[in-house]
């Protein structure tokens, strides 16, 4: 992976994000739909453009620098102490990515994105913080998504979307072809307006006669299987055509977690990091990337592209290119018609692919015999329980609760960002179908201010007490007193076992942990949430072995930096439009919970442990 230069000097961070992702997913996106609703008939022209938006394009222009306000130098010393923290927490996850830590680099990151959202400070009112933590949320959570969930295994491999194999790929024109498929039309069934031409019949002749374009399209319609019936609801209730669904064909073939590295789109639909989608994005989850919501958005921007150009394959362009350069297109040319639009060489290549591309999918899937396609099997659809959840509980957790692999949970909450849920913040979250009880029972068992680092296990046949703390790279009388077991007491398959598990947290000064009889590097590190290898350079040691009563540092000392040099605001243009989202939630970050409700969660779990011991 390149390296980075520090993370808030230029305008160019997503550089890092391209050199990270292994993804190149086709750049089409929406914009901003605040365009105004009128329809416009074939060869009319179209309604005037905004010029007061700079979000409806994917090329923006500039936006109008803020008036100078009177510089308060205790506050600009304070914000660039803010800043420096971010950027060294930041760096530090880079550093640990590029050398295969992939958990440190997790929690650094996390710690990067916390230590603004904690501090106090007013992200949203401050302009400079608050681009800064925009900028920093969009290549945390790129790289999150991109990289670390990739890397660990919890998360499939994101495949190329179909057009984007076939964007370099030229189509020589094919009479027979395009007759043939002329003919199949008349029998076709569609609430889209299909047409063939040589630009359709190209798309069909590369997924039918190569390999790969053959490949990619068959994996884009198996995949479909998962979210078709949820996305036909959502089409059906804005009144789109159903067909318009394989859009998702050339956006990400139906891949939740489909990230463009080049513009920061992302998601089934490849929504833009900004724009008033109704999609929330925050340094803990981004809803581009929940199949459900991103789906009720998609269905709700793309009627209003209908809205505002009459013509679906205008909509189209305008979702792929933005609507705001159609409009010029349109007006520029005269012709409100696509075809006319890509005959005069005034559309950019990628939206002159992707109109035909997609009326090709869908000719193909509505005739799979006729073009292979018949042998395939969609993928079963994803169904689950959703509890909504205002704590931050681990994914772990999660999954022992419910008798789920953490594959399992994380494939069914791909917006979510990091291994827990928030704190403070509703957050729908997604477990098995018929789970929901046993999740609410079992979670019960273990107090709220614990549920990110504690977790639960059900005794199996021949597990002994010692066997699973060491499992969990705890110590048994840990677990013991935790469930109420005196030294000496037994387990039995199906008792139900909370684990304490020690909680990692960032600090100023070093943390320092007395070794025990037993521990090994390796579980101290499992214990604090670090690696093997910065315990060494913390501790100067050479080996693995520990002697029982050192004392190791187990987290390395914050050091904020006296001054670090201003800049401007940022040139690039972009909407602001997205930062009120980002940031709407940043003051129920509090880092302190009520005494109420530390009193209510540790009278709770007395109850339960009461109940584990009545039941032994």
């Amino acid at each position: 992976m390149a390296r980075t230069t520090l993370l808030f000097k230029d305008v160019r961070r997503w550089a890092l994000v391209a050199a990270c992702a292994p993804l190149v997913m086709l750049a089409g996106c929406p914009q901003n739909p605040g365009a105004a609703k009128a329809k416009v008939p074939a060869r009319a022209i179209a309604p005037a453009i905004d010029n007061s938006s700079t979000a409806n394009t994917r090329q923006a222009g500039k936006v109008a620098a803020p008036q100078a306000e009177p510089v308060d130098p205790a506050k600009t010393y304070k914000d660039q102490q803010l800043v420096s923290h971010a950027e060294q927490l930041y760096r530090s996850g880079v550093d640990n990515y590029s050398a295969g830590h992939l958990d440190a680099a997790r929690a650094d990151f996390n710690a990067a994105v916390d230590s603004m959202l904690m501090s106090g400070m007013d992200l949203k009112g401050d302009p400079q913080l608050a681009d800064e933590f925009d900028h920093l949320l969009s290549a945390v959570n790129s790289l999150e998504m991109a990289a670390l969930k990739q890397g660990n295994g919890f998360s499939p491999t994101i495949e190329e979307a179909p057009l984007d194999a076939a964007n370099q790929v030229t189509f020589p024109a094919n009479p027979a072809l395009t007759a043939k498929v002329e003919a199949e039309l008349k029998t076709t069934q569609s609430d889209f307006p299909l047409v063939i031409n040589q630009y359709v019949a190209g798309f069909i002749s590369y997924f039918s006669n190569s390999q790969t374009g053959h490949a990619h399209l068959l994996r884009s319609l198996e995949r479909a299987g998962r979210y078709k019936e949820m996305i036909s609801k959502d089409l059906r209730e804005e009144g789109v055509p159903q067909d318009l669904i394989y859009l998702a064909v050339a956006e990400s073939g139906f891949q939740p977690q489909a990230l463009n590295a080049r513009s920061g789109a992302g998601g089934m639909w490849q929504f833009m990091p900004t724009g008033a989608y109704g999609l929330t994005r925050n340094g803990w989850f981004d809803e581009r990337f929940d199949p459900e919501k991103s789906s009720k958005a998609y269905a709700v921007y793309m009627k209003s592209l209908y809205n505002q150009f009459g013509d679906w394959y205008l909509a189209m362009a305008a979702y792929d290119w933005g609507p705001g350069n159609v409009q010029r297109a349109v007006m520029r040319t005269g012709y409100a018609d696509f075809w006319e639009l890509y005959r005069r060489n005034v559309l950019p290549g990628e939206t002159k692919n992707y109109v035909p591309g997609i009326i090709a999918a869908i000719i193909m899937s509505k005739n799979p015999t006729q073009y292979g396609l018949d042998k395939m099997v969609p993928e079963p659809a994803v169904v689950s329980d959703t509890v909504t959840v205002d704590y931050a509980v681990d994914l772990r957790l999660v999954a022992d609760v419910t008798n789920a692999t953490l594959p399992e949970i994380v494939g069914l909450n791909p917006s979510l960002l990091r291994m827990t849920t928030p704190r403070d913040m509703p957050f729908d979250l997604h477990i098995p179908v018929g789970t929901s009880e046993l999740f609410a029972s079992r979670m019960k068992q273990i107090p709220e201010d614990k549920r990110d680092t504690w977790r639960f296990h059900v005794v199996h046949e021949g597990e002994t007490l010692d066997g699973i703390a060491t499992s969990f790279h705890v110590h048994a009388s840990e677990v013991a007193e935790e469930n109420d077991l005196a030294a000496n007491d037994s387990v039995d398959a199906g008792d139900e076992l909370v684990i304490p598990i020690a909680a990692a947290r960032a600090v100023a000064h070093p943390q320092t942990y007395k070794v025990r009889r037993g521990d090994t590097l390796v579980t101290v590190a499992d214990r604090f949430g670090v690696t093997v290898e910065q315990l060494r350079r913390w501790n100067n040691l050479r080996s693995s072995s520990v002697k029982t009563g050192h004392s190791l540092r187990v987290s390395e000392p914050v050091k904020l930096a006296p001054h670090v040099r201003s800049r401007g605001r940022s040139s690039r243009g972009r909407s602001r439009s997205g930062a009120s989202s980002v940031l709407s939630h940043s003051k129920s970050h509090a880092p302190q919970r009520s005494a109420t409700k530390k009193s209510s969660a540790k009278s709770k779990h007395h109850d339960a442990k009461t109940k584990r011991k009545a039941a032994r």
